[in-house]
Parts: C-alpha cells; sequence; structure tokens
C-alpha cells in the first residue's frame, strides 16, 4: 500500500452520463476531472432515453401547470418547492443544451415538436431525431467538453471509494489498468446513474447498478426514498437483456395495450393508457400474472410510425416485426429509480464535499413515482445549481494523507450477479410482500458484508439491500412501492424514509424504526 498526500483545487464528477457531463460544463472554467467507467455514450442510462425532455413551452403551457403534474404523478411525496424550481428552469435548460450544440426537433411551422406522455395535461416533451433524444444529448455534451481545456475525462476508470478527511470528501480512490489512484478534490459530485441493472428485467444498461449508492452510503451519507423503484410497463419482451423501451410517447400517439386476445385491458382504469407509469406498469404485471401476453399495438399510427420512432421501429424489425402491422409484445421492466442520495437544492449531501446529481440523488422532485421525460430535465437543472454551488465556495487547501489498497476484482461473479438479479425481480420488483423482502433482506445481507472490505459484488448486494430494507420499512403502497400485503397508501405514511447505511448494518429482517430518520418530502 501506499500513501499520498495531496491537495487540488480540482473538482472530480463521476459519471459520463448527462448529468456528469452538463455539470462539468457547468463547472468550466473551473479545473474539472471527469471519471467514466466507460468511454462516453457507451455505458451511461441518457443514450437510451427516448421520450424526450419536459418543458412548458406550448403557447397552452405554462411551469405551474408542469409542477401541478409532476406532484400529481409523485404520490403525495414531492416536495413542491423542488418541482416549481424544476419547471420554471425548464426552458434555461433547453437554451444551455442549444449553447452545447443539441439540435431538436420542430414542426412545419418552426415552433419546437411536443410530444404528449403519461400524466402529462399539456403536449410538453421536446424531443430530438424523433426517439433518439437521449443519444443526441449525450454526442452534443461529449462533443462540447472535449473541446473545453479544463476538463480532463478519464474513461474506463472505476472509483471504488470516497477519501474522507475530517468527515468531509477530500477524494476518489480510482482503478484504471490494475492501477489504484489518489484523485485530492476540492469537491466530488456523485452522477453515476441508477440501479436497473440489479433488476432481471431492465431498459439500463447492465452497469447500472447503483455504484453512486454504495460510495455514498458507505461514506456516511444519508438516503432518501430508497424503495420507489419505477417499472416502465413497455419494454419490449424479445429476448435482449437489457430490454429495449417501447416509449410512452407511441402511447401518447394513440397506442393502447392489449392481451393475447385482443381485450384492451386498460379500457376501466382511469387514464388508460396514459395513467401513471406505476399504474400501467402494475396493470401489465397483473395481466401477465394471470397467465396473458400482453402487447403495444400502435397500428393506428400507421406509417408515420418509422419516422416518429426510428430506434423502435429498429428494435422491433432487427426481431422479426413491423410494429406498423404488428403490435409489439411488452412487459414491465426496471426503469428508474427515484431514490437515491438525499440532496437540498443546491445538490449537497448530508457529507461535506460530496454532492450528488441525477438519477443517483433524490432531489424531491420525483416522489413516491417519477412524471415521464422528467430526468433529463432533473438532471441538467441541478447540474447547473451544483455548479453555481461549488464555484461559489473558497476551495479549501487541506489534504489528507491516504493508503492506497490493492486493485480489487472488477468482475462480479456471474452467477452470483444473475442470483441477486432474480432475487431483486421477485421479492422487490412490481409487487411487494413482507415473506418475500425478509427473505430478500436475509439473503442480500450475507452477501453484502461478506467480505473484509468492498467490492464490486459487495457493493451490488447493497444497493439491493438498501432497496429492500426501505420496502420493508414502508407497509403501504403508494406509487412505485407495491405491497401485496399493504395494498392501499396510509395517511400515516405520507412521508419521505430518509435513513443510513449505519441502521441497516444493526439489524437483518426486523427494522428498529429508531434507524429511519422520518423526513416530510
Amino acid at each position: 500500500m501506499t500513501s499520498l498526500r495531496q491537495n487540488s483545487d480540482r473538482v472530480v464528477v463521476i459519471g459520463g452520463g448527462i448529468a456528469g457531463l452538463a455539470t462539468a460544463l457547468g463547472l468550466a472554467p473551473l479545473p474539472t476531472t471527469l471519471i467514466a467507467k466507460a468511454p462516453l455514450g457507451t455505458e451511461a442510462s441518457t443514450p437510451w432515453a427516448q421520450g424526450g425532455i419536459a418543458a412548458a413551452m406550448g403557447a397552452d403551457d405554462a411551469p405551474a401547470l408542469h409542477a401541478a403534474d409532476t406532484l400529481a404523478a409523485g404520490s403525495g411525496l414531492c416536495d413542491p418547492a423542488v418541482a416549481k424550481r424544476v419547471a420554471e428552469a425548464a426552458a434555461s435548460c433547453l437554451a444551455d443544451l442549444a449553447a452545447w450544440g443539441m439540435a431538436f426537433d420542430r414542426a412545419a411551422t418552426g415552433e419546437l415538436a411536443l410530444g404528449l406522455e403519461a400524466a402529462h395535461s399539456r403536449r410538453r416533451i421536446v424531443h430530438a431525431g424523433g426517439d433518439s433524444t437521449g443519444r443526441r444529448v449525450i454526442e452534443a455534451l461529449a462533443r462540447t467538453a472535449r473541446t473545453l481545456p479544463s476538463i480532463e475525462i478519464i474513461e474506463d476508470a472505476r472509483v471504488t471509494g470516497l477519501v474522507l478527511d475530517g468527515g468531509a470528501v477530500a477524494g476518489v480512490i480510482a482503478e484504471r489498468n490494475g492501477q489504484v489512484t489518489y484523485l485530492p478534490a476540492r469537491a466530488v459530485v456523485l452522477a453515476t446513474g441508477g440501479i436497473g441493472g440489479l433488476y432481471a428485467h431492465t431498459t439500463n444498461p447492465l452497469g447500472a447498478t447503483g455504484s453512486g449508492i454504495a460510495l455514498a452510503a458507505r461514506a456516511g451519507a444519508i438516503l432518501r426514498d430508497m424503495e420507489f423503484v419505477q417499472f416502465h410497463p413497455t419494454a419490449i419482451a424479445v429476448g435482449n437483456d437489457p430490454m429495449p423501451l417501447a416509449s410512452e410517447a407511441i402511447r401518447g400517439e394513440g397506442a393502447i395495450l392489449i392481451n393475447a386476445r385482443g381485450v384492451r385491458f386498460m379500457e376501466k382504469i382511469p387514464g388508460k393508457e396514459l395513467a401513471p407509469r406505476d399504474v400501467v406498469a402494475r396493470a401489465v404485471w397483473r395481466e401477465m400474472a394471470a397467465g396473458n401476453d400482453v402487447y403495444l399495438d400502435a397500428r393506428a399510427i400507421g406509417k408515420d410510425f418509422p419516422a416518429r420512432f426510428p430506434s423502435v421501429t429498429a428494435f422491433c424489425r432487427r426481431a422479426g416485426l413491423d410494429p406498423v402491422t404488428q403490435a409489439i409484445p411488452v412487459r414491465p421492466a426496471a426503469h428508474y429509480h427515484m431514490g437515491g442520495v438525499a440532496v437540498d437544492q443546491s445538490g449537497r449531501s448530508s457529507v461535506p464535499g460530496l454532492w450528488a446529481c441525477g438519477e443517483v440523488a433524490a432531489t424531491g422532485l420525483h416522489g413516491a413515482n417519477r412524471l415521464a421525460s422528467n430526468s433529463l430535465l432533473e438532471a441538467l437543472a441541478y447540474a447547473r445549481w451544483i455548479a453555481e454551488d461549488i464555484a461559489g465556495r473558497e476551495a479549501t487547501q487541506a489534504g489528507t494523507t491516504v493508503p492506497l489498497p490493492a486493485a480489487t476484482a472488477v468482475r462480479i461473479d456471474a452467477a452470483c450477479r444473475t442470483r441477486i438479479r432474480r432475487l431483486m425481480s421477485e421479492a422487490v420488483g412490481v409487487i411487494r410482500d413482507d415473506a418475500g423482502l425478509a427473505a430478500a433482506i436475509s439473503q442480500l445481507e450475507a452477501l453484502a458484508f461478506a467480505a473484509p472490505r468492498p467490492s464490486m459484488g459487495t457493493d451490488l448486494a447493497l444497493v439491493c439491500l438498501l432497496i429492500a430494507s426501505a420496502a420493508y420499512k414502508r407497509s403501504e403502497s403508494r406509487g412505485g412501492h407495491c405491497r401485496r400485503d399493504y395494498p392501499a397508501p396510509s395517511t400515516l405514511q405520507a412521508h419521505s424514509l430518509s435513513f443510513s447505511l449505519a441502521g441497516v448494518q444493526t439489524h437483518t429482517a426486523k427494522f428498529q424504526s429508531k434507524h429511519f430518520l422520518v423526513r416530510n418530502a
């Protein structure tokens, strides 16, 4: 082991998706090191985002309406102040993207083309390349970031730990090509994405395993809303892992959900196919549990489908399907995590020197269920606010002596990973219950704390344990969290659950209330 003592005025940003890149761009000209575990654009979830960016840009729309839709979708747990602030920031976030070279789809009139998605009261989904918005965003941001001398980009590297000095984050330990390096920093920003790769069925890259949550938890950060996982109701079920996504915008253009008998089973549900995602996902899950295959029937869109949804068309055709003339087989899949590292409106976590942006953060915007196409907007808005907060702080010159550990194994045993993913889908999936969660917690705790020091395998199990523990604690159904044994929401639990790793380590299946800090959303 080697010890290094260094000072730095650099900011370290962990993550190469929209949250990390937008934060790095916003920090310019402050010296910034962006660490990505793969080449930019190849591992983040952003390029997979099809729908677009929610923004009240239409003549019949307003930020207040956008905020109201966000609150309605969040099942009582959104922070109204955050929803208002993010909705009001949407127009300027689009302007930032345009300044970074992003071109949006436009109508024949030259105005922005606006799509409609579930639980939105207006057409407000700004998109690019039809259903290729995320890919276009990443291309524009990465291209711009590579031109700025203030941004150092380190690809194919993995951050294995946060270095603390007097209780504050002072840098990171990173591994690249078997070499361990200490990178000192005046500030560290987690932008590591979500947790979909922890599930057997997901629309996320398989590398989306909550690594940033594990880093923050081991550093003592408060976590919030960990139980709320959004399952997208229309992942294309053609055998892919991860699963291609059939964008919600397809239903916004008139597609319907049917079973193998051709029955439109959403007909009697308020909102029908455009009900909030948690409602639609549970309806699809229950249809499948009854033995019925489910299909997305977009044939009413007709010959315009390939031009409006080129990515979905390509996925389908590779699988031997023609979405213009055939219904698309679909099923729910883990798509987005509403919970994560608890942050304030400047993106600050409970640990000094540590910020979080994007899906890894729990900002209070999404509550118990995310409104469609709010995620890219949230990442852009918080990237700006985090950059402003860090830039406005005087850099400290305190260094720390760091013992460098030997490199850890980067890969997790395939059989163990498969076992964990299956366990999460079965016990901590769309529908949960007491017995399943308790059994999952027991198994996950044994895996999470099996090794003397953290590794990829223990971190993966740890994040699963944190999700399952919060799900066990919330004895009601709300938003993305549905309990078979507690099918209704409880007015007594209309608040967020916040907790630290210390509380989870104390118990196995039975968690005492004192370890969970109840904080109003």
